[in-house]
């Protein structure tokens, strides 16, 4: 079982070049790890299940569920979204895995193509360092810039995502990437989880 506190954008259309840029910025780290270019295929539940995700990864089911909405922060001018904390399940990779083929024309199963850019932070006595992405750390936050395609239609997503037993670490980490921001306002209104995406997609 896995917990992590979450911040989350997502915006209709191709990755504007001004976010690309700012991710790509040196105030912001070496970027240490080439885009990660995969498949996920995500199971739509319901229209009013905004609560829980199920997926199918590379062979491996995973399945989040939020346990708390944290309300609306403001990190920064023109950005603002809504925290959440979440858990999530993975299979045991010793039992036998599901494989795209077992879902994929059944109802409700769609794949998500994702093109994604991560950075990875550490954070000591309050203070932010960028490291590897392989670096082993206790507490941290990492950072995703994601291209996204569904049924044909481009998406492209900004998340934040803490790692370790604090629940602190997310608004450190926010206030150290957006201290330079200036790009595109990110609102609360299109700030929300995979599975308030994917009902969507469904509409």
């Amino acid at each position: 079982m896995l917990s992590s506190t979450e911040l989350r954008w997502f915006y209709p259309g191709k990755l504007p070049q001004a976010i690309s840029n700012w991710f790509a910025s040196e105030y912001l780290g070496k970027i240490s790890e080439p885009p990660e270019k995969r498949e996920d295929i995500y199971l739509y539940v319901a229209a009013d299940c905004d609560y829980m995700g199920i997926k199918l990864r590379q062979g491996r089911l995973e399945i989040k569920w939020r346990k708390a909405e944290l309300g609306i922060v403001n990190i920064a001018k023109g950005v603002e979204g809504k925290l959440e904390s979440w858990d999530k399940w993975c299979e045991d990779s010793t039992t036998k895995n599901f494989q795209p083929q077992d879902v994929i024309d059944k109802s409700h199963w769609v794949k998500v193509s994702k093109l994604r850019q991560q950075r990875k932070y550490q954070v000591l006595e309050q203070k932010v360092q960028a490291v590897p992405l392989n670096a082993t750390i206790d507490q941290g936050c990492n950072v995703e810039l994601t291209q996204l395609t569904i049924n044909g239609n481009n998406w492209w997503s900004i998340a934040l995502e803490t790692f370790g037993a604090s629940t602190d670490n997310l608004p450190i980490v926010a206030n150290k990437v957006f201290s330079h921001y200036n790009v595109c306002s990110l609102e609360a209104k299109n700030s929300f989880a995979y599975p308030s995406w994917l009902t969507r997609q469904f509409k």
